[in-house]
């Protein structure tokens, strides 16, 4: 049974017209939808408020960062150009007193650290040079030197019967190799009115200026350094007939000719060469020479007229000398009398780089003015390390 109540003032003795009940059912329906949709527009509205005010907090850098990499890249950014630009520092030291970056450090002498995207510029321009960065064994360090222990001794050894005594044998020798860290600068400059132009990438610039000259510096060094106030370079430690060896030195093969390679067996003395040195070092091993021996080196064929030399068939990988890898760097000497052309060996055994990790720029406006001075410095320091693990060729009869 379907129980019917009257509404207030209908005569429930008369039947109800059925187009009053829709249109009293739609009148509800209408003012139910109206205050649903009421209601999202006030969720809605509040929602975007509540967007609005999570978008200033993001958009604030005075607060510290939770994870916004990129907007300490920015901030950093900024900052550095600024003081570049005109000398204001106020932005890097607020950087600092804030602890948002770690390599924003203010020193007491005023320089500071270059921001983390240009260091890494320079770092990879350096290591992709011609230089011996990319086949040595490169090491960062927080101190004044790096200190290389070496055991280059064995303990000895013999055989013994059953009952017989038991002699004392030889005891190992360490060695240590203590690589000292020198200052290596370079100091571009640029007019105040260049570095005022807005459009003016300031921070390429330097970078590529700066690695420039440390490219240069560095591959000169490692080669040829004295080891007074930069690097000792391979070719610094004396020289022996590799018939002679002993550690200290570096051994040497002879081309068998004084002023050139060996002209009826120009072959000979490479093979030589590479077999001199030690298995353990082959596998590893590392041609060194410049342009002009590398033009020479490529002529040289064997009995049956093959080439030695092959260039390499993929875009950015060395070419290789009897299946050597051949790095071609142009502070090797060219051929001629009693010079060493050519180095041969593993050199991430037997050359350390030593460098800190930080690079420092200071921002001079005074001292050439109009012009504005970008004194960039770092410590860098290498010495061969294991003298049994690299060869040379030497341009001699004997």
């Amino acid at each position: 049974m379907t129980e019917t109540k009257a509404r207030a003032g209908e005569d429930m003795s008369q039947p109800s017209h059925p187009g009053a009940e829709v249109k009293s059912a739609m009148a509800g329906f209408l003012n139910a939808f109206n205050g649903f949709q009421s209601d999202v527009k006030q969720s809605l509205q509040q929602q975007e408020e509540r967007l609005k005010m999570l978008d200033r907090k993001t958009m604030t850098y005075g607060r510290p960062n939770l994870s916004a990499h990129t907007e300490l890249d920015l901030s950093h950014k900024k900052a550095l150009g600024a003081y570049l630009r005109t000398g204001d520092d106020d932005g890097l030291r607020g950087l600092v007193l804030e602890g948002k970056a770690m390599s924003t450090a203010v020193s007491a002498d005023g320089g500071y650290l270059l921001n983390p995207q240009m260091s890494e510029q320079i770092q990879s321009m350096l290591s992709s040079t011609a230089s011996l960065r990319s086949i040595s064994n490169v090491v960062q360090i927080d101190a004044t030197s790096y200190d290389v222990i070496v055991d280059n001794t064995d303990v000895g050894s013999g055989w013994q019967s059953e009952l017989s005594a038991v002699t004392e044998s030889t005891t190992p020798n360490i060695n240590r190799i203590s690589i000292k860290l020198n200052d290596l600068s370079a100091m571009p400059k640029a007019s105040q009115r260049l570095l005022d132009d807005a459009a003016f990438d300031v921070e390429a610039w330097l970078a590529g200026k700066i690695a420039t000259r440390f490219i240069r510096a560095e591959a000169s060094a490692f080669i040829n350094g004295n080891g007074t106030d930069q690097p000792k370079g391979i070719l610094l430690p004396a020289k022996v007939a590799n018939g002679t060896w002993t550690w200290g030195n570096l051994g040497y093969i002879p081309t068998g000719f004084a002023t050139d390679f060996n002209t009826t067996n120009p072959l000979d003395c490479l093979v030589t060469l590479v077999y001199s040195l030690a298995a353990d070092y082959r596998a590893n091993a590392t041609f060194v020479m410049n342009s002009k021996t590398a033009g020479a080196v490529r002529k040289i064929k064997d009995t049956v007229g093959r080439f030695m030399w092959t260039d390499s068939v993929a875009a950015g990988q060395p070419a290789t000398l009897m299946g050597y890898r051949v790095l071609v760097s142009e502070d090797m000497p060219d051929v001629g009398a009693n010079t060493y052309p050519i180095a041969f060996g593993d050199f991430n055994a037997g050359y350390t780089i030593a460098e800190r990790p930080d690079l420092r720029i200071l921002r001079d406006p005074f001292s050439a003015k109009p012009n504005v001075l970008f004194y960039a410095s770092k410590r860098v320091g290498g010495d061969v390390t294991d003298f049994a693990a690299i060869k040379l060729l030497k341009v001699a009869v004997s």
